[in-house]
């Protein structure tokens, strides 16, 4: 057995219960296999793949707050800090009732290769909690926020390891919780992002993993000689990274006539309002019943549907696991050329190996959206040197990463002979500089 398989094996044996997990550790193992192959004596010996298979350490600990009615109630959060060869760990806080340890896994796991691509100094991490913010009032969130806080500010820092917002953890959230930090270790650090413009915060920050997708799609098709102007595009999610893909699309030349949520969903054949999309999202909170009922030209569907519509570009923006292989074949069937994703693993891998085998571009989260981690890691060198930058100068440097974030991951499948193959190119790419750090610092 070679040693990919050996390492297979055993993260399949330890990891049973945590099929998103196995998922990640899969899709790279199986694309790698050229570069290990190439190293596996020297990988075997110092146990590459186990090392990074293995998170550094998995913190699990209870969250015990009150709720309005004086209720106490308890909640489990957790981090996994996995990576920390190229820099202090980086990776948001997911705030959902789905979060278990697998989730945080999976995503910690995805974060290594993902940070790695942006050529910044970042490593991978990943935490959040099985607490649903939804339908909680202000109060409950904070309450929430500085006992999760409370815990987690023993084992995090500017230089050792930075959280960031997730699903479920936006600026209200990272402000309760930056503000529990501070109280607690008295220091005031840049050891969150996505803060508050206020207090530390990046402009373009909220915009940067939308906007990336799109930067990193319009290089795409530049590179096979086309445009993004006058394709239409489907969208699934309606969340902060679905928005501003749409709003950058819309800039781009291009029509994105979808969102969703949990659900249903809403077809615009006229390109979706994202002013009318913000106001219904961001500030009531509300249902995309809300924009269909404001919008004459929208169709609102209960369920899932966003993939059956006709496209040439598809961008998973909400969940995991969302498009399916039905979905895939669907796209096929309609013409798409170029599916992004900007959620994590939205696609599953038989719906991913479809889509390739039928000629699809098809760029995997861990390139496609790594403008948001980009932006905060940005957020980052802006608080270690007290300084804030326009808003079009960390534009500007988003811009210039995702374009370059294409470019590497293209080469790094043209070196292995598997041109066109993103998905290997970015598990290579990412893969190869974390492996060479690991190698110069010794057994760590």
């Amino acid at each position: 057995m070679n040693y990919v398989d050996e390492v297979l094996a055993k993260v399949r044996t330890k990891n049973a219960a945590e099929p998103e997990f196995l998922q990640a550790v899969e899709e790279v193992l199986e694309s790698i296999r050229p570069v290990v192959d190439a190293n596996e004596e020297l990988y075997r010996k110092e146990a590459i793949l186990e090392r990074i298979t293995e998170p550094d350490r998995q913190l699990k600990f209870r969250v015990a707050w009150v709720d309005d009615n004086g209720q106490v109630q308890v909640n489990t959060g957790y981090r996994v800090q996995f990576n920390n060869a190229i820099g202090p760990y980086k990776g948001g806080l997911r705030l959902h009732p789905s979060v278990y340890l697998g989730i945080i896994k999976f995503l910690g796991f995805e974060q290594i290769f993902k940070n790695s691509l942006t050529g910044l100094p970042i490593g991978g991490g990943k935490g959040g909690s099985d607490f649903d913010p939804k339908g909680k009032s202000d109060r409950e969130v904070m309450a929430f926020c500085q006992s999760f806080m409370t815990e987690l500010s023993k084992y995090i820092g500017a230089d050792m390891d930075v959280p960031a917002g997730d699903i479920g953890t936006g600026a209200r959230e990272i402000g309760y919780m930056f503000g529990q930090y501070k109280r607690i270790r008295g220091t005031y650090e840049g050891v969150l992002t996505g803060k508050g413009l206020t207090f530390g915060g990046s402009l373009a920050r909220t915009e940067a993993t939308g906007y990336g997708l799109l930067y990193i799609t319009e290089e795409l098709f530049k590179s096979h000689g086309q445009d993004m102007k006058g394709k239409t595009c489907v969208v699934s999610g309606s969340g902060n990274v679905a928005i501003y893909a749409i709003q950058k699309a819309h800039q781009l030349g291009a029509k994105v006539v979808t969102c969703s949520d949990s659900t249903g969903w809403v077809y615009d054949p006229e390109g979706i309002d994202v002013a009318l999309l913000q106001e219904v999202k961001e500030v009531k909170r509300a249902r995309l019943t809300e924009y269909a009922a404001a919008r004459p030209s929208a169709e609102y569907h209960e369920g899932r549907g966003v993939w059956q519509i006709k496209c040439d570009i598809a961008l998973p923006c909400a969940t995991q696991n969302e498009l399916l292989i039905e979905d895939a074949k669907q796209l096929v069937a309609n013409g798409v050329t170029a599916v992004c994703e900007g959620a994590n693993m939205p696609t599953t891998l038989e719906a991913t190996q479809y889509l390739q085998k039928n000629g699809v571009w098809f760029i995997p989260g861990k390139a496609a959206n790594a403008g948001g981690v980009a932006t905060s890691a940005l957020e980052m060198s802006q608080n270690s040197e007290r300084l804030s930058w326009t808003f079009e100068e960390v534009d500007s440097r988003l811009n210039g990463i995702m374009v370059n974030i294409y470019h590497n991951i293209d080469d790094a499948a043209k070196r292995y002979d598997m041109e066109g193959d993103y998905v290997a190119g970015a598990n290579i790419a990412g893969f190869e500089k974390v492996a060479e750090a690991m190698l110069a610092q010794g057994v760590c």
